[in-house]
């Protein structure tokens, strides 16, 4: 990589909100793809051992893309990347890139080889322990192919936050739309003459377009990168120190998602896939609504925190909350009520059957009331990174984790766990729900932490306009709610469609009369638009 001439900067607050909005939208059409590329995989194989073998050997490439450069990689990168930007010190800034993209490719090789070389035990002992032989086996073989995808996904991990620290957001987050471009394919196009495998090689070829989306914007900021072994040089140290709480916490995450899977293996047939495409469905929608305003936001509160202008930076991350809690409380909660309607539209064809929709309704009910908790998180997190403490939220990740074991071993034994035969409402609704319980602690934990860390976060607004926006959800939940219950024999598609647009009226129209700023500032900014 050659010295770049971009400089790091604080963007202003309609700045985030333009960079967001374009995230967001990059995040919708990364969310629809997403669930394109669901529908085509469940109507092609439906929630069964084939599927939950996929999902099962999925989870391992995943983890490791995740501890060596994904989230971890990037909170420790891109802070380190912005001083040397910030400095104009564009020749530093080429050499860290470089020096971590060599460590990373060697790391990330290794990692493969050995896990390859463990498939077989890791899916008996480990993964899918409750799980037939065969569909043991099964999830071996899938495991190996995909974790090719490993390095690949390292080398674009490391491309984003590249990118995202000279504020270009757009081409990252199209990156994940590509990948599912990829699975589609594999379930439309390979899945007919290779079974479940052609999905894995459809996963292998969205990693190589998850990267190559990236290449051009990288061209044009002269990207150039040249082997340097070098993991004594001070910055990558710094970002190896930064990077290890990180591993971490997010090898706690990751933790938290094994046991679910194995947990599920030993229930019914098709709990792994209800319980993963239940979880992406909500994720798809945390992506549009957390992720997007946390991207967005990250690169200007590490500026921040550079300048040591605390004030910006209390005023910034007060002002992303309000927005993600504004949008994230009535989604959750309406998604919740419309999960089986969504479900049902999405995915009820080919060998997908009303019972796998059922199944999966419930777990996305569950996981979706936690969404608010999850948009916060994603916010919280990176505050505390871009005051290069990565030590604190690992140390509340733990515990969250602790919470969430001790909570899915009670709960799915209050729903039936072992006996229960009945998927409609499965014991792995338990583990849907101990996660959102366990991410709300978590949430709260963080931000009473960061609350004294900052010398308050205008918690009387903050709070305030958030009681007044679930005030608002509630009675758009409650006009939902009976709206589907007056018409249960509407076709799924006015079902979804009448009781989100019902819905979006009635929440607005609340979230007006009980004045939550959020709702009044969108009439005033398209006003302005008008008048202009």
């Amino acid at each position: 990589m050659t010295a770049s001439h971009s400089q790091a900067r604080a963007l202003s607050g309609r700045q985030i909100a333009r960079a967001a909005g374009v995230l967001m939208l990059a995040y919708v059409a990364s969310g629809v793809l997403g669930l394109v590329r669901t529908a085509a995989i469940s109507a092609a194989f439906g929630a069964g051992p084939r599927l939950d073998a996929f999902l099962a050997a999925q989870r391992v490439p995943e983890t490791l893309f995740t501890l060596v450069a994904g989230g971890a990689l990037g909170s420790a990168f891109i802070p380190v990347f912005t001083r040397f930007l910030a400095a104009d010190d564009g020749e530093g800034a080429a050499r860290l890139a470089n020096a971590v993209i060599t460590l990373l490719v060697a790391a990330a090789t290794a990692m493969a080889v050995i896990a390859g070389v463990l498939a077989g035990p890791i899916m008996e002992y480990a993964l899918m322990r409750g799980a037939d032989p065969a569909t043991q086996a099964l999830a071996a073989e899938l495991m190996r192919i995909m974790l090719i995808t490993v390095v690949i996904f390292g080398i674009s991990g490391l491309a984003m936050g590249v990118l995202n620290a000279h504020q270009h957001f757009l081409a990252p987050a199209l990156a994940p739309s590509l990948y599912n471009v990829g699975l589609i394919v594999g379930a439309l196009a390979l899945a007919g003459p290779w079974g479940v495998h052609g999905l894995a090689w459809g996963a292998v070829i969205g990693s190589l377009l998850h990267f190559g989306v990236q290449i051009p914007v990288l061209v044009r900021l002269r990207f150039r990168y040249r082997p340097l072994f070098d993991p004594r040089m001070p910055a990558v140290r710094e970002v190896l120190l930064l990077m290890g709480p990180r591993v971490l916490g997010l090898g706690i995450v990751q933790v938290n998602f094994w046991v679910n899977t194995a947990l599920a293996s030993g229930m019914v047939a098709g709990s792994v896939t209800a319980l993963n495409f239940a979880f992406t469905l909500m994720f798809t929608v945390l992506g549009v609504l957390g992720q997007s305003v946390g991207t967005a936001l990250f690169p200007t509160l590490s500026t921040l925190s550079a300048q040591e202008d605390w004030v910006a930076f209390r005023r910034t991350l007060a002002d992303a909350l309000r927005s993600v809690l504004f949008l994230s409380i009535p989604a959750g909660i309406g998604l919740a009520v419309v999960s089986r309607p969504v479900v049902a539209l999405l995915f009820e064809r080919g060998e997908w059957t009303s019972t796998d929709t059922a199944g999966t309704a419930w777990a996305l009910a569950l996981f979706s009331v936690g969404l608010a908790g999850h948009a916060v998180l994603e916010i919280l997190v990176r505050a505390f990174f871009a005051l290069h403490d990565t030590w604190t939220p690992v140390k509340i990740g733990t515990l969250a984790m602790a919470i969430n074991v001790v909570l899915s071993l009670v709960l799915i034994r209050l729903f039936g766990y072992p006996g229960s035969t009945d998927f409609a409402h499965g014991p792995f609704g338990g583990l849907a729900l101990s996660m959102s319980l366990a991410t709300a602690v978590e949430s709260g934990t963080l931000w009473v932490l960061l609350r004294r860390r900052t010398g308050g976060l205008d918690e009387r607004r903050v709070l305030g306009g958030a009681a007044r926006t679930l005030v608002a959800s509630g009675l758009m939940a409650g006009a939902v709610a009976l709206f589907l219950a007056a018409l249960p024999d509407l076709p799924v598609l006015i079902q979804t469609l009448g009781g989100m647009a019902l819905g979006g009226v009635v929440f607005f129209g609340a979230a007006l009369a009980l004045r939550v700023d959020e709702a009044q500032a969108l009439p005033r900014l398209v006003l302005r638009r008008v008048e202009r």
